[in-house]
């Protein structure tokens, strides 16, 4: 006899295994797609706020100038959101896409483009077509030198988002199946099968309804009791069961493991995103220099190239960004009095470093050289002063 006759005979013989079939005791696996946006959206918010507080001065020589972007770009970009919003939403998008598209709209207001079609040229200007503006459609096409358009040219942080996140996928639904199934309830029912086909299918129904009521009872009552009843039979296998070592930590190394990954393509130690206090100065300047000054430069350049003339440039108007991971003044006290005492910086030049405007005082441009550093005051040009500091032109 073969294996599909033995199957056959079994299945007929036996009413109850027939119907058994039917009974809806399996779920299927959900997908994991969380997984990736629980990782991107803990490192590329991580950095948008970090941008958030960047400030934009146009400055000639020493001196901050007083224009009319100074509101745009610092105070109300456009009427929906603030600079901080605006400026969180326009790095984390950058790094997300790849690029990021920003219109000025005919009442001067900076708009972040949420689709559009780029159009390349070898000679003449790039032009975006099909621009997109929650879900209000451009019907103009925009040149390049009418709009603020950066792109980040991170193929690592597709690649990772387009295949790794599959795999990490599949093995974290294996991983939650097995730690949810430690505090399984486990039980079996059984009942009587000797009725007609139509019994046998009312019957079904019933003892499904009743194993989804005894379900609902064990998950929502601190206290459930299950009453006997005559021809169904009610056995939990739970405490009789070995109970797997699979535990919640490897969930947790896993999603740890994802955010690593992403904060290794972005640039940033991913200490700072887990909130780790180790190594927190390093991890900062290790930060600031990999992630955020490029960002910043990315930014700087092409703020330069947009908003400003050929001829205000030669006149050495320049804008700047500012007011990111500055550190604290008070901490930094030690070090700032040697640097101005050994006649690197003015405090001018200090307060400037420290996203704070210049004092227009003369005396604050001035390089001074404490005694302990000017070992040669022959050399040195100037008078002692009363403070033991000679000034240096």
């Amino acid at each position: 006899m073969g294996l599909g006759e033995m199957l056959k005979n079994t299945f007929t013989k036996n009413s109850e295994i027939d119907w058994m079939f039917d009974l809806d005791l399996i779920q299927d696996t959900s997908e994991r797609a969380y997984l990736k946006n629980m990782a991107i959206n803990s490192v590329l918010d991580f950095v948008g706020r970090t941008m958030s507080t960047a400030k934009i001065k146009f400055r000639q020589d020493k001196e901050t100038l007083k224009t009319d972007w100074d509101y745009i770009l610092n105070v109300r970009p456009n009427k929906s959101r603030s600079a901080g919003e605006f400026w969180h939403k326009f790095f984390y998008k950058l790094m997300m896409d790849n690029e990021i598209l920003i219109i000025l709209s005919d009442d001067n207001q900076l708009l972040i483009a949420d689709d559009f079609v780029k159009e390349t040229y070898a000679i003449y200007e790039d032009k975006f077509k099909g621009v997109i503006v929650n879900d209000y459609e451009f019907k103009r096409s925009f040149t390049m030198d009418e709009v603020i358009y950066l792109q980040y040219n991170n193929d690592q942080l597709n690649k990772i988002t387009d295949g790794l996140f599959k795999d990490y996928g599949e093995l974290m639904g294996r991983m939650l199946e097995v730690a949810m199934r430690n505090n399984q309830i486990r039980a079996g029912v059984s009942v009587p099968s000797n009725g007609s086909a139509n019994d046998e299918k009312k019957t079904t129904q019933r003892l499904q309804n009743f194993i989804n009521k005894i379900y609902k009872s064990f998950k929502s009552s601190s206290v459930a009791i299950v009453p006997r009843m005559n021809g169904f039979e009610y056995e939990e296998y739970t405490n009789k069961m070995g109970v797997s070592n699979q535990s919640l930590e490897d969930v947790t190394k896993m999603k740890k493991s994802l955010i690593d990954d992403v904060s290794r393509a972005v640039g940033v130690p991913s200490a700072l995103v887990h909130g780790e206090m180790a190594d927190l100065d390093s991890n900062m300047k290790a930060f600031k220099r990999l992630c955020i000054a490029p960002l910043v430069k990315k930014l700087q350049d092409e703020l330069n190239a947009k908003l400003l003339t050929n001829t205000q440039f030669k006149n050495g108007v320049r804008i700047q960004v500012t007011g990111i991971l500055i550190p604290d003044m008070f901490d930094m006290a030690t070090n700032i009095d040697k640097i101005i005492g050994s006649g690197v910086l003015s405090p001018n030049d200090v307060l400037e470093d420290f996203g704070k405007e210049r004092v227009d005082d003369p005396l604050m441009d001035k390089h001074y050289v404490t005694k302990n550093y000017s070992y040669r005051e022959e050399e040195l040009k100037g008078e002692s002063n009363n403070s033991g500091s000679m000034e240096v032109d």
